[in-house]
């Protein structure tokens, strides 16, 4: 039975960019930094949810071959390569403080069924939602 995540990855296209980006701008911490065998990678997550790490890589060897690699690279650039939504309990405080930090938003909050919702992009294209959930009616399914 699954029980939850262990790692969301997600592909960057440059790590110190990614550093940049995922711990100064959006306020993440760093878990683990690692170089090995040629391969680097690092872990962060949400300052209050330490049990859901996001792993960043550049995609190439020897996770993928090159030709992979490029694809994979293509489609993060495109932004066709969207990733999830981070959870916020206040969307447009939130919309603010990151807009004030350079974040290039793609759509500004908007009221929606399921709450309140933005979305925009990493420096290497990745798509994001940004989401205040509202409680749903009813009881959960199953």
């Amino acid at each position: 039975m699954i029980t939850g995540f262990a790692l969301i990855c997600v592909n960057v296209l440059d790590m110190d960019v990614a550093r940049d980006f995922y711990v100064d701008t959006l306020g993440f911490e760093v878990d683990v930094d690692v170089v090995q065998d040629g391969f680097h990678w690092f872990v962060v997550h949400a300052p209050h949810q330490p049990e859901v790490p996001l792993m960043l890589v550049v995609p190439g060897a020897p996770a993928v071959d090159e030709e992979v690699a490029e694809r994979i690279r293509s489609l993060v650039a495109t932004g066709h390569a969207s990733v999830g939504a981070f959870a916020t309990r206040d969307c447009w405080a939130t919309y603010r403080e990151l807009s004030a930090r350079g974040v290039e938003f793609v759509e500004p909050p908007e009221e929606r069924f399921y709450g309140i919702d933005a979305a925009f992009r990493d420096p290497f294209g990745n798509h994001w939602r940004l989401t205040q959930r509202k409680p749903l009616a009813g009881p959960p399914p199953g």
